[in-house]
């Protein structure tokens, strides 16, 4: 079967968590019955949580049948010869209505090595932020292993916290090692590896949705953790390009100002989250609408898409 070339879109995978809100639902008008909705994973091949097509004539295909059926006609020839079947990027719109857990992530090495698994490298874009909300992002001076851990035992950690205060357009690369949290009244698209580890160091002394604590991580931590205070954090967003690295590559794009997007020399699949407005994204002869809150994904033998009606602020990620 040859590939079908359209818009592809996925059913999201909510996650409920002791911090979420309801913005995903009220705001990015998603649907589901959960309450406290944390994260909708907009396209995922993380073992157990592997997404499956909502439209068109692959609709009910998961992204692994798409991989392995169609290979580098979905994924891309690079992708596909550098990570096989395994789809090699997690989407998510993830709404904190409390402060997610103080944590952080190992890169590729160490998450080889105990895990089994890719590291997580990731890209923040505040979507909507309360007034004077906020973001942990690293420590406010030098520290190391011993100062840390007497913070940790403590309770004080928040004091050697670096808070950043955050407007939607704001844009964060989360590298392995740097010790992090979303802050409350804090609603981002997350673009990362594959992978769902996650080292929590501390958890503001809050139970879980099930009314025990939740696992720290602090002894894994420590191998992993980035103690510098200089680390390059904010990414400039006057530049239409925001990001690219050894993972992905991520643009801003107005659909106003380039309705047309040449897809020729991108070996990969593409992917388009709306993060603001709306559009009509059309390829293969297939139009599909695009709203806030949506995520499409091109497959990598696809040569052009159009943008038709409307006005949207995507987000444009491919693997390099």
């Amino acid at each position: 079967m040859k590939l079908p070339l359209y818009p592809i879109k996925f059913d999201p995978i909510f996650k409920e968590k002791v911090w979420g809100g309801n913005r995903l639902k009220t705001l990015l008008r998603k649907q589901t019955s959960l309450n406290k909705v944390g994260e909708s994973w907009e396209i995922s091949g993380v073992e157990n949580n592997i997404s499956a097509v909502q439209n068109g004539v692959l609709k009910g295909k998961s992204l692994s049948d798409l991989s392995q059926n169609f290979t580098s006609d979905f994924l891309g020839k690079k992708v596909y010869d550098s990570y096989g079947n395994q789809f090699p990027l997690l989407f998510k719109f993830i709404d904190a209505k409390e402060t997610l857990s103080v944590q952080l992530h190992p890169g590729d090495e160490l998450a080889k090595s105990r895990h089994n698994s890719f590291g997580k490298t990731e890209m923040w874009y505040i979507v909507h932020a309360d007034e004077n909300a906020e973001l942990i992002l690293g420590f406010n001076r030098a520290t190391n292993k011993q100062l840390f851990l007497n913070h940790l035992r403590n309770n004080t950690l928040s004091q050697i916290l670096h808070k950043e205060k955050v407007k939607p357009g704001d844009a964060f690369l989360i590298a392995p090692g740097l010790v992090h949290a979303i802050g409350a009244g804090v609603l981002l698209a997350e673009i990362q590896q594959t992978s769902d580890i996650t080292y929590r160091i501390f958890d503001w002394n809050r139970p879980g949705i099930d009314g025990k604590m939740r696992e720290l991580h602090s002894d894994l931590a420590m191998d992993a953790i980035n103690f510098s205070p200089n680390q390059k954090i904010k990414l400039n967003t006057d530049n239409p390009d925001l990001i690219q690295n050894t993972y992905f590559s991520i643009n801003q794009l107005d659909t106003r100002e380039k309705p047309i997007v040449d897809l020729k020399q991108i070996d990969s699949f593409v992917v388009y989250m709306c993060v603001s407005g709306e559009t009509k994204i059309e390829c293969g002869g297939v139009t599909e609408s695009l709203k806030m809150g949506e995520t499409v994904l091109i497959p990598a033998s696809a040569e052009m898409v159009h943008f038709q009606n409307g006005s949207a602020k995507l987000l444009e990620i491919f693997v390099p």
